[in-house]
Order: structure tokens, then sequence, then C-alpha cells
């Protein structure tokens, strides 16, 4: 049976290459196995910041499987399958060697088949999956990752070759591209130069193209991606007054719908919290392979009058601390702040005090460096940094309703009856949070959290529950 062979194959691979394994190895690999036999829906919630030796017991199952498989990975992670793990697995046993095979069309006698999450829309809608069961390894960013590859995006090119495909609508067409200008251009500037547009703003143009064929690409693809399902934003380019228009879905397994039915998948993600209905998935086995209890209490700075980030005194409230806690340090310190405009004044001000030692999202910092930071750009670059001494939360990783695509799920849950708050934007802000600290609990460290609504809010409880265990300085003390 597949289960008793990877359980096999595997320990005898960890035994080979010693060292202190992960502890769930072997149950990992069985549950894959038995998935793979099974052709069912297995989601495993792995703990954030988990050691990626996870891999071998994902892969050892993978090689010994029959069965035609799809393995579906972001580029970053493809660079690390590549690089690291395939020849680590051939190394240790060259019978386990795992050919896969690339491309946006399938291998004709290949048995896996390796894609991004965009190659994988392809073959869905071409219809080139066949019984191919999906193996999914980063249902953290799953949802996102997804809605990317289902995005439409026109460009100012793209309405000239429109134009050019319909010259007999052309007038028409200036006339709504002007409209549209006009909407676009004259709304209040903000940071992150998003525009967010109703559908009675796009209804005269998408009432025009129905009239219209044949239409270029993307048009069509543009066109068929209608309903209460989708959104759409402009992103506004301020210094040549230009604009592309975005158009994504709020669920993207709902867009994709039956890519699952019939179908085989293994989802594999660092999500300690939400349910996986949230990823429209409704698995047979669900499985937590969390990390053993630590010994040690993460040592959490977090004061009990703090300012609102609402306040006018806040960015001030931020810099003080900020500089307190940086003093002394002979470590990295992060600070972490999605708010442009304060995290630049922010970084103004510690380079003031500091100097160089403070840089804005640099991934080569000094030995005991300042990275002022948005939680994204920690989230993407922190296992290219050296570990740091500590973590400034200065906001919360609650997602702003300033971004349109925030905006648009957020209303549609709340047309729905639910609650927007608790059932979306906490838990996607706890496992930001806890993804972006997983390192330092991992390998000690302070953790400060300078956002007032930690305790001016009822559900900052919950935010210090998903820090547990921690203990409470009262004082900063140089480390």
């Amino acid at each position: 049976m597949l289960e008793a062979r990877a359980h096999q194959q595997l320990k005898a691979l960890l035994a080979q290459e010693g060292g202190d394994p992960w502890p769930h190895h072997l149950s990992l690999s069985r549950l894959v196995a038995r998935s793979l036999r099974r052709s069912d829906h297995t989601f495993v919630r792995l703990a954030p910041g988990c050691d990626p030796s996870w891999w071998i017991s994902l892969l050892v199952p993978l090689a010994l499987s029959e069965c035609p498989l799809a393995l579906v990975v972001s580029d970053g992670t493809r660079q690390r399958l590549l690089q690291i793990e395939l020849p680590r697995l051939g190394r240790a046993d060259p019978s386990l060697a795992l050919a896969c095979f690339e491309g946006d069309h399938p291998p004709a006698d290949g048995r896996v088949w390796l894609l991004n999450h965009r190659q994988l829309v392809g073959a869905w809608q071409e219809g080139w999956l066949g019984e191919r069961q999906l193996v999914l390894p980063e249902a953290e960013h799953l949802d996102s990752l997804l809605r990317e590859a289902l995005e439409v995006v026109l460009t100012p090119q793209h309405w000239d070759q429109l134009r050019r495909a319909q010259p007999t609508a052309e007038a028409s067409l200036l006339s709504l591209h002007e409209r549209l200008n006009r909407l676009i251009l004259s709304h209040p500037a903000h940071p992150n130069q998003l525009v967010g547009l109703a559908p009675e703003d796009e209804a005269p143009l998408r009432h025009l193209l129905q009239l219209l064929a044949p239409l270029p690409a993307p048009w069509p693809a543009w066109l068929a991606a209608r309903g209460s399902g989708w959104t759409s934003w402009a992103q506004v380019n301020p210094q040549l007054l230009q604009w592309q228009l975005h158009r994504q879905p709020l669920a993207p397994l709902a867009a994709l719908k039956g890519l699952l039915t019939r179908r085989g998948a293994v989802v594999l993600g660092q999500l300690s919290r939400g349910p996986s209905v949230e990823l429209g998935l409704q698995p047979n086995v669900t499985v937590n392979l969390g990390d053993p209890p630590l010994a040690d209490p993460l040592p959490l700075y977090a004061p009990l009058r703090q300012p609102l980030p609402n306040s006018p005194h806040y960015g001030q409230h931020l810099l003080d601390h900020a500089r307190r806690l940086v003093l002394g340090q002979g470590g990295v310190t992060v600070v972490l702040i999605d708010d442009e405009a304060l995290r630049l004044n922010l970084t103004s001000g510690l380079a003031a005090e500091f100097g160089s030692r403070v840089v804005h999202e640099h991934t080569a910092p000094e030995s005991n460096g300042v990275i002022c930071a948005s939680w994204d750009w920690w989230l993407n670059q922190q296992q290219r940094l050296p570990l740091p001494g500590q973590i400034v939360v200065a906001l919360l990783p609650i997602a702003s309703l300033e971004d349109p695509l925030t905006a648009a799920r957020v209303l549609a849950m709340r047309q729905s009856g639910q609650d927007w708050f608790r059932e979306f934007l906490l838990p996607d802000g706890l496992n930001r949070l806890e993804l972006g600290v997983a390192g330092l609990r991992r390998q000690g460290g302070r953790l400060a959290i300078l956002d007032g609504r930690l305790r001016g809010r009822s559900w900052g409880r919950q935010v210090l529950l998903a820090l547990e265990p921690w203990v409470s300085l009262r004082r900063l003390l140089p480390h």
C-alpha cells in the first residue's frame, strides 16, 4: 500500500540524513499518500514559519505514486523546489528522483506536471488537466495567487488596439474612455494610487462591447468577467496621468467552479486559523500539524495606554517608542507598517536619529540595522534576511478598507449578513501576524506592538491569544 511504502522510504531517508528532524515527517507523508490513493481532498495545516524540511515528506509519496499529478507552486517556491528539494530527494535515493515536466502544455507521457497558478488556470480553461490530481503546497497564499492568475488588466495600449480593431466605434470608445478618465483622475489622491470602480461606472463600456465583434485580447476576457463576484479598480500613474483597469474575482475558486469536482487535491499551508472553507474547499480530511509547545515565552512590549492609529499624535508616538526600542539593540530591528505615509515619515525620523543604520525595504541591512517595511514586503523577503533581534509592529496587519479589493469583499459579506471583520479581516490579519513573527519566536528576540487597538479594542484579546505563550515587558532594557 502506498502509505506503508512512503512511510518506510521516508524513515530510511531521514535516518540516512540524520540531524534533528521535523516532528511530523511521517504523519505528513502518510496523509499525502492516503489522499493520493483515495483521490480525495485533504487539507493539512502547518504551523506558521515551520521548518521547510517538510518538503521531503511531500515529495516521497509523490515520487512513489503512479497517478498523474499537477504540482502547483508560485514562482519563488518553484525555484526552491528545483534547486534544493528535488536534488535533495535525488541525492538521498536515486530511485526516488521525481521527474517534473514544465510548460504551458501538458506533457504527453509525463506523470508530474509542474505549474504556476496562472498556468493552472489556463490548463483548466483549456481542459488539459484531465484526471490529474492537484497538489497545492501554499494554501496561505492560494486565494491571492489564484485571484492574480484570473486577473484581467487593460492598459492604454489595449484601448488603442480596440480602436484599431473597431474603427466604426472609435468615436464612442473615445467618449467612454474620456468619461472614465475624468472619473478616475478626479478622484482624491491616495498613496496606493488605486481608485475603486462601481459596476455602473463600467456599464456603458460593457454594453458597447457586447455589440462589437471580434474583440482583440484581453477584451473578451474582461467582458466575460462579469457579475457581482468580480470587482474592478484603476491603478493610476500620476506622473503620466495614465491608468490601468484591473478586474479580479472576489472568490477565485468560485470563478473556477468545478476545478476540484471529482478530482483529488492535497492542500498544505501555514494557516493557524480560519476554516478551509475560506479557500472554497470542503476537504474529506483536515489535519493540524503544529509545532511542539515552546519552552520560553515570547517577550512582548505592548504598553497599556497607546493612542489609536487615527489619533493626530500617533506618528509622534511611533517615533518616540521606536527610538527607545532601537536604542542599544545589537541585532537587526524590523519595523512593520502598511500605511505608506506613516512608514516613510517614521523611516525619516529614525534615520535622523540613527543615520545609515536605518533603511527602507532593503535586503542587506547592517548587523545592527533598522528595516522599515510593509507587511507584504516582510512576508515575501524574510527568508532572505538575517533573523531580527526584534520586530516592532507599528500597525497590526488588518487590511484597510481603502484598498478597493478589500472594500469589495467586505461589501459582499455585509450584503450576505456575515460578520466581515471577525470572519475575514481579523483572521487574515492574525495569520499574517503569526507568519511575520514566527522566526522571532523560534530564534529568540523581542516583539513590540505599538498599535493602540491591541488594548483599546475588544478583539485585541484575540491578538494576544494568538501570540501565546508570551511574557509582558514592563520596561525596555537593552539586549
